[in-house]
């Protein structure tokens, strides 16, 4: 025997257990020379006696006690990491990192998938990192993320996207704005145009500055921007501030601050989009196509 086998590991715990070759080969449901055989091979290859044998009794030697130990481990480890392996392959275990714009979580669609991912697959561990669209894009493309929550954007082509949820626009404006007064229906980008704009730094790179620049811009709108900022937070704190107003997705009326209106615009003016988004070229784990069935499953905003 040139080397050891986990099937002699097996034939050999077998007769230490039964200390008789004969009840070990009928548990292993072969006949008993074949065994005696590949015990003696095993001895051979260890360089020790592992039994003592007489023609009334099987036991082991001091060399076979300390040889059972640890080949019940290697058993052990050898099952503990068959069972890890097929976890993996069925996504009840692995590894799951998610790129998540920050509007992301506000949208019950993608927070009840994550809860309900978690009771589902325990086992997995989930990774969220808060990047914006466009910070996402390399990371996708290099294998860092698994998958992509983002706004609507240009993709690269090895990129495929799945669209969650397309939600409208609202305005963001101080509760003394004299928009308010403005009947439910009336308010138009055009009522905008001459407000002072608190909005993206363009440094910042993020899929709803094109975007929503890009409406704009359909409507004939330059907006008179005075305030630029990183996050939408930020932007919901100056509009506070009575620093101006601004343009959000729908989903940042859960966010609610004091001095601040949300405001709808009338004729369904004003849309973005949110995307799942996967690398199309890349083979995809169990985990991750798990979640993306999940989410893809969920209704409602």
């Amino acid at each position: 025997m040139s080397h050891i086998e986990l099937r002699h590991l097996r034939y050999f715990i077998a007769v230490a257990d039964e200390l008789h070759f004969g009840r070990a080969a009928e548990r292993l449901h072969i006949s008993q020379p074949p065994l005696s055989q590949q015990i003696q091979a095993l001895e051979a290859h260890v360089g020790a006696a592992l039994f003592y044998r007489s023609n009334r009794t099987v036991r082991l030697t001091q060399a076979g006690v300390a040889f059972l130990h640890e080949a019940r481990q290697i058993l052990q480890r050898v099952e503990e990491a068959s069972e890890q392996a097929a976890r993996i392959h069925r996504g009840e275990s692995g590894n799951l990192t998610l790129g998540l714009t920050s509007s992301a979580p506000f949208l019950r669609r993608v927070s009840r998938t994550l809860h309900r991912f978690r009771l589902t697959y325990p086992d997995v561990n989930i990774r969220i990192e808060q990047l914006n669209s466009k910070q996402q894009i390399d990371p996708l493309l290099e294998g860092k993320l698994d998958l992509g929550i983002m706004r609507n954007g240009d993709l690269p082509p090895q990129l495929a996207h799945q669209l969650i949820w397309s939600e409208p626009l609202i305005a963001v404006v101080h509760k003394d704005n004299p928009l308010n007064d403005l009947a439910a229906g009336e308010l138009t980008f055009q009522h905008l145009a001459d407000q002072p704009f608190v909005f993206f730094s363009k440094d910042v790179g993020t899929s709803l500055y094109d975007d929503i620049l890009d409406q704009l811009k359909a409507q004939g709108i330059t907006p008179y921007i005075t305030q630029e900022v990183g996050e939408p937070l930020t932007i919901i704190g100056l509009v506070a501030a009575g620093l101006g107003v601004s343009i959000l997705p729908a989903s940042y009326l859960r966010i609610q601050v004091d001095g601040v209106r949300y405001l709808r615009f009338g004729n369904m003016q004003g849309t973005t989009e949110l995307w799942l988004v996967n690398h199309a070229e890349r083979p995809m784990t169990a985990a991750t196509r798990a979640f993306m069935e999940l989410m893809m499953e969920e209704d409602g905003v």
